[in-house]
C-alpha cells in the first residue's frame, strides 16, 4: 500500500496500571464552578454549563488501553451526568467484529481496520455512505516480559527473540541467550513461551516485529492471532498473559508496557543497541510514522517501520474506530463529544495520570481534532 509521511512527530504512551474493568461508573455529577474572581471587588465568576448530552454508548475492545479508557469514561461522565459509556476490554479483534456488526458504536483497537475491512456500507452503525475511520488516541511500546529464576537483566537480539517464541530456543542456558547475556547465569530450564490466545492487535504487532526483524527466523506473516506452528502456551488477553507469566517458572511473554507491573521487561537490540520499552525510545519508532494514503481525508491509519534504527522496535497504537456518518444522528452527538474529550488536554493528561502515558502531539491532535469534528 502507499505510505505518506505525517509531519509532526506522535507522542508516545508507556504506562503501569493493570486493569480490565468493563465500564467505569458514572459520576452522576456536573464539574465544580470556577473560583471566584475577586479582583475589581466582585465575585464575576459563573458555574460550567449544565450538559444537554444524555444517552447511552456501547464501545468494545482492546484490553491494552482498558485503563486509559475507564478514565476518560469516568470523566465525561462527571462532566456529562446523564451519558453512561460502557466499554468491554474483550480484545482488538472483538471489537472490531462488534463494531463492524453494528453490535457497538464505538471499538478500540491495537491496529487499524484494513485496506479490505474498509469500504462504505460496511458498519453496522453507520449509514450506507459511510466508512470507518481509525483515530490513533493511545500508542505504546509493547514490553516483552519475564519471569525467570536468578535473572534480573535480560537483553535479547530479533533472532533469539523470534527463535525463542517460534520453539526453536527451547531452553534458557542457550548460546545464543548467553551471546547478549555476558556474566548472566541462567538456569538450566525449558523455556516457557506464553502468547495471547485471542485474536488480538497486540499480537499483529508483536508478530510484525518478528517478521520485520527476523524474517529469516520467524517465517509466518503478521497476524493478530498466533501461528498453530509455533506453538508455546496461550492465555486470553492482556491480563491472561501477564498472569501466566508472572503464576509461572522460567515464563517469557509480551504484553502493553503499561501492564507489565513488577515483572522484567527485556532490552531489545536495535542496531549496535540495546533499547528497553520506553517512552522515549518507543518514540523515535513513530515519530515518522508513515500514514496509509488512499484513505479518507480524516483516517489516520499508521504503518509502523520496525527498523528504525535505535529506537524501541515493538510498538503499538491503539485506534478508537468510529462512523464518518452514523445512522443515528443522537449517537453521532455523543461519539463527537467522547471522542472530544478523548484528545483533548484534559483527556491526555487525566489519562496520563492514571496509566502514566505521554499526551499525544499537537499536531496530531489538531489533525484528530478535525476528523472528530467531521462526524456526522
Amino acid at each position: 500500500m502507499k505510505l505518506k509521511k505525517i509531519g509532526a512527530p506522535l507522542a508516545v504512551l508507556t504506562a503501569a496500571a493493570l486493569s480490565l474493568t468493563a465500564c467505569a461508573g458514572n459520576e452522576g455529577t456536573a464539574p465544580a464552578p470556577a473560583p471566584a474572581n475577586t479582583a475589581g471587588g466582585g465575585d464575576t465568576s459563573a458555574p460550567a454549563p449544565a450538559s444537554t448530552l444524555s444517552g447511552t454508548l456501547a464501545g468494545r475492545g482492546a484490553s491494552s488501553m482498558s485503563v486509559a479508557q475507564q478514565t476518560w469514561i469516568a470523566g465525561f461522565q462527571t462532566a456529562n451526568a446523564d451519558v453512561t459509556i460502557n466499554y468491554s476490554p474483550d480484545g482488538s479483534g472483538a471489537g472490531r467484529e462488534s463494531f463492524t456488526s453494528g453490535a457497538v458504536d464505538f471499538a478500540g483497537s491495537d491496529r487499524a481496520f484494513k485496506d479490505d475491512e474498509m469500504g462504505a456500507g460496511k458498519f453496522g452503525s453507520c449509514t450506507a455512505e459511510s466508512n470507518a475511520l481509525n483515530l490513533p488516541v493511545y500508542i505504546s511500546p509493547i514490553a516483552i516480559i519475564f519471569n525467570v529464576e536468578g535473572v534480573d537483566k535480560l537483553q535479547l537480539d530479533a533472532d533469539t527473540v523470534a527463535g525463542i517464541f517460534a520453539g526453536k530456543i527451547t531452553n534458557w542456558n542457550d548460546p545464543a541467550i548467553a551471546a547478549t547475556n555476558s556474566g548472566v547465569t541462567f538456569p538450566d530450564a525449558p523455556i516457557t513461551a506464553v502468547h495471547r490466545s485471542d485474536d488480538s492487535g497486540t499480537t499483529e504487532n508483536f508478530t510484525d516485529y518478528l517478521s520485520q526483524a527476523a524474517p529469516s527466523v520467524w517465517t509466518e506473516e503478521a497476524d493478530g492471532e498466533w501461528p498453530a506452528a509455533f506453538g508455546g502456551e496461550s492465555a486470553q488477553g492482556t491480563a491472561g498473559v501477564v498472569d501466566a507469566v508472572t503464576g509461572g517458572t522460567n515464563t517469557i511473554g509480551y504484553a502493553d508496557a503499561s501492564q507489565a507491573g513488577d515483572l522484567g521487561t527485556v532490552e531489545v537490540k536495535s542496531g549496535d543497541v540495546f533499547v528497553g520499552p520506553t517512552a522515549e525510545d518507543a518514540a523515535k519508532l513513530v515519530d515518522n510514522s508513515p500514514v496509509v494514503e488512499g484513505r479518507g481525508e480524516h483516517d489516520y491509519a499508521l504503518e509502523l517501520d520496525r527498523k528504525a534504527e535505535g529506537a524501541y522496535p515493538i510498538a503499538l497504537v491503539a485506534y478508537a474506530m468510529v462512523c464518518e456518518d452514523y445512522k443515528d444522528d443522537a449517537k453521532a452527538e455523543l461519539v463527537k463529544a467522547y471522542m472530544e474529550y478523548m484528545i483533548s488536554d484534559e483527556g491526555q493528561k487525566a489519562a496520563q495520570a492514571a496509566a502514566g502515558n505521554a499526551p499525544i502531539s499537537a499536531d496530531m491532535q489538531s489533525k484528530l481534532k478535525a476528523a472528530v469534528d467531521s462526524i456526522s
